[in-house]
């Protein structure tokens, strides 16, 4: 199946780093990448801190409590870590960590292994914080095994995360159920309102395309079928393709907001005993490409999910329908929903006032799942060169760069 873990290198979003303490001892706890946030804790959308683990919430728990304390020295780390903690921290982090020289980082392992890698790292004693930034935070390092095995069916990290929780990933098809969408289009509306204490500029997404595409422009393949199939992707001049997007979305209308990015039905969990219940049965997983990002770009490319299945158990274990892609009504369906949760005072609107936020919406929303094409398309490719698993990587390029010329060919754009 698709998945967004490999065993190649990948740049982590903000929610590769755990807050640790802010500035005034408070601050929150934020679950790890590719983790549901009940097991450690979560944080909570009016932004009073962190909520104690378990499914009721209950009594907050000092952030502290939850870092082991720092060896009295720092022991020997290896420079080209340190380099990608430092610049993480530096590029996700705001206040004091924007000005932040790397020789001022303080960085101390909390646990290494073959699975993953732990740091705290902090600013130093003589630097202040500018506002409410944290002092410490952890990040978490994949290796190369905790990566592969959370993509292999039955024995992934993730599955037992799921079936501690007693809980099933939802199929494709229950993406369109109008109960279903109503609850993810609501529970998207409550993740874009948190705020969370990282740079807020919506860098994310197009600065991960151009580093994808730079990648992609220097792959080369020895086999003359995967050979082609660059070619035939190349051929679409795809940086001339991507500056005419970057410029059509950048004079497009969207909010900023803390983005779940991928939003597919891999990442929604219904949760068992709760399948008949009118709402509050789902819950979104799978964090680490979450970061502030546009509004139109988190909804599109869920809509575009709707339209692949990666069930299939043939090469190249995935199906593709661009008739899948939900319809207008099935898209206002969700937008409404969406707004309802979203946007204060929405109910109090007028039906003309509501339906013409809903087209501006709409609008928005299809333009921008331009953007998760052609995301997905470079990722893909990239993923064909360098993982490990058993998936049509070009196949899936291609077919989300089809997917991407017929939307703009619908869009008239």
């Amino acid at each position: 199946m698709k998945t967004k873990f490999c065993n190649g290198e990948t740049d982590p979003s903000p929610l590769g780093l755990l807050l640790g303490c802010s500035s005034g001892g408070g601050g929150v706890v934020l679950p790890a990448a590719g983790q549901p946030p009940s097991p450690l804790a979560h944080a909570d959308p009016e932004g009073k801190g962190p909520v104690a683990a378990g499914r009721g919430g209950g009594a907050t728990t000092p952030p502290s409590a939850l870092l082991p304390p720092p060896p009295e020295e720092e022991p020997p780390l290896d420079p080209r870590t340190r380099r990608k903690a430092y610049l993480w921290c530096k590029e996700f982090l705001p206040g004091a960590w924007r000005g932040l020289r790397e020789e001022q980082l303080r960085i101390n392992p909390i646990r290494g292994g073959l699975s993953n890698m732990l740091f705290q790292c902090s600013l130093p004693d003589t630097i202040e914080t500018v506002a409410d930034e944290p002092r410490k935070v952890l990040l978490r390092l994949y290796g190369a095994i905790l990566q592969m095995r959370s993509c292999n069916k039955g024995e992934s990290v993730q599955s037992q995360k799921e079936n501690d929780l007693q809980s099933r990933k939802l199929s494709t098809e229950e993406l369109g159920l109008p109960d279903i969408s109503a609850e993810i289009a609501e529970k998207m509306a409550r993740f874009h309102g948190m705020k969370m204490p990282f740079n807020k500029e919506p860098k994310w997404l197009f600065g991960t395309m151009e580093k994808y595409l730079n990648q992609v422009l220097r792959i080369k393949f020895t086999r003359e079928s995967r050979t082609r199939k660059l070619n035939k992707l190349l051929s679409y001049n795809l940086p001339q393709e991507m500056k005419n997007l970057r410029a059509m979305l950048e004079a497009t209308s969207s909010p900023v907001v803390f983005c779940h990015n991928d939003c597919q039905e891999g990442n929604v969990l219904l949760l068992e005993g709760r399948e008949n219940s009118e709402n509050q049965k789902l819950m979104l997983i799978d964090f680490e490409y979450s970061s502030y990002n546009y509004r139109g770009f988190d909804i599109g490319n869920h809509f575009c999910e709707w339209m692949y299945d990666y069930t299939y158990e043939k090469y190249p274990f995935f199906k593709a329908s661009v008739l899948k892609y939900p319809s207008k009504k099935q898209q206002l369906h969700f937008i409404s929903s969406y707004l309802s949760a979203f946007h204060d005072g929405f109910e109090n609107l007028s039906n003309e006032e509501k339906s013409k936020l809903e087209e501006e919406v709409l609008i928005e929303v299809n333009r921008f799942a331009l953007a998760s094409h052609f995301f997905w398309g470079l990722w893909s490719i990239i993923q064909a060169k360098i993982s490990s698993i058993e998936f049509g990587y070009l196949e899936y390029a291609l077919s989300r760069f089809d997917a991407y010329f017929d939307q703009k060919r619908k869009l008239k754009v």
